[in-house]
């Protein structure tokens, strides 16, 4: 599906299922930051001419674009470099506003990115760092959260999309719940923003991240969004050009949001792509990508549950693009060496979720991701991969 509008498929036989660690870029992507190079560059924000009005034109466009993507307003979208920046640039803000005795409530299943940066605010501010669990099938334990959730809490961070079980969060009323405890909400994106709509003010979230690149987009940017009253709490993240209202040898004045987080020449190449790589995803539709993923993934699970030698994470779960697994007395880097001489692109680890895996008594697992370009054969040709791999080790 969709696969021949993606040239690198075209240049190579191969079989990319890790579309969760990187998605691969269209055509349309590709040349529009081309064209951007070779006929409109110039800094923006910086100059009178036509090409500077024309690039910063285009840049903010691109956060108009995205705005809309995700039901947001302008003054709420952050351009950032990664969702880890955004990220660690919630964590590092709120340094300044928590003291000894708040408590962080962080979901056992995230990200490092998600997961380290607020154990490291909690130990630079003597916050307390409390994680709450998940049910043995993979979702979210609601019962140990609303337990451990108090007046002390004053964040709540947590994925949308586990990107090792494939499993979406109830995030609404992970939402609901937190607010009613004065607690902010930070969800991380990354997964989920490539597979189905993301809606922030359904969400009702405070903070919301996520890459350009899972989104077929290029890397070197990401989109933090906050809620108008949550960004306006945190102090700048880095200083220096183009964040500053004025500067005075004892003060400095910064910009409102969203400016006052951008210092520095922006990415705007980077976002000019991310704007052509949400206007692809549009022109398929969510609808079409949700359904195409739902079979697929459906498709893979039921051929991964016939081979006896192995064991599926979470595997009674619907899932949403992403299948980990394990395959029984054979490591998962022997595995994915092997799959890789067969052109079989798999991901190997703990996929930077080490206390989700041994929260499920693993140490690393195999993890198969989909995108809008696989398709039943290439499922066909790994599981046929797979199985080759599992008897080359059992001779």
């Amino acid at each position: 599906m969709y696969k021949n509008q993606f040239p690198i498929f075209q240049n190579e036989k191969f079989n990319y299922l890790d579309t969760a660690a990187s998605a691969q870029k269209p055509q349309a992507v590709i040349d529009e930051m081309v064209l951007f190079y070779q006929t409109k560059y110039a800094n923006v924000h910086r100059g009178s001419c036509s090409l500077a009005t024309t690039a910063t034109l285009a840049y903010e466009e691109a956060r108009k674009t995205i705005a809309r993507f995700i039901n947001a307003s302008e003054n709420q979208v952050v351009f950032t470099k990664s969702a880890t920046e955004g990220l660690n640039l919630i964590a590092n803000g709120y340094i300044d506003l928590l003291r000894e005795g708040d408590e962080i409530l962080v979901s056992i299943a995230e990200h490092h990115a998600n997961f380290v940066s607020w154990q490291q605010t909690a130990l630079k501010t003597g916050a307390k760092f409390i994680t709450f669990d998940i049910l043995d099938n993979g979702e979210i334990n609601m019962e140990d959260f609303e337990k451990k959730l108090s007046e002390k809490t004053k964040v709540v961070a947590i994925t949308q999309l586990s990107n090792v079980l494939g499993i979406v969060n109830p995030i609404h009323k992970i939402c609901q719940k937190s607010h009613q405890v004065g607690a902010k909400v930070v969800v991380d994106a990354a997964q989920s923003i490539s597979h189905t709509s993301v809606d922030v003010q359904d969400l009702d979230c405070d903070f919301l991240v996520f890459s350009g690149h899972k989104l077929y987009g290029p890397t070197g940017i990401g989109i933090l969004y906050g809620k108008e009253d949550a960004l306006a709490l945190l102090p700048p993240y880095q200083y220096g050009g183009d964040m500053v209202e004025s500067v005075f040898v004892d003060k400095t004045v910064f910009k409102k949001s969203p400016y006052k987080f951008e210092a520095g020449t922006p990415a705007f190449v980077e976002a000019i792509g991310l704007k052509k790589a949400v206007e692809f995803v549009e022109s398929v539709s969510f609808g079409v990508i949700e359904k195409h993923e739902k079979e697929l993934t459906l498709y893979l699970m039921k051929e991964l549950e016939k081979i006896k030698e192995v064991k599926i994470l979470a595997p009674n779960i619907k899932k949403t693009g992403i299948v980990s697994f394990v395959v029984q007395d054979i490591h998962p880097s022997d595995i994915a060496f092997i799959l890789a001489q067969q052109k079989i692109c798999i991901r190997e680890g703990h996929h930077c979720a080490m206390p989700l895996h041994l929260r499920l008594g693993q140490e690393v697992s195999l993890r198969a991701s989909l995108g809008i370009y696989n398709e039943k054969e290439d499922i066909d040709a790994f599981i046929e991969a797979l199985k080759k791999s599992i008897s080359f080790f059992k001779r």
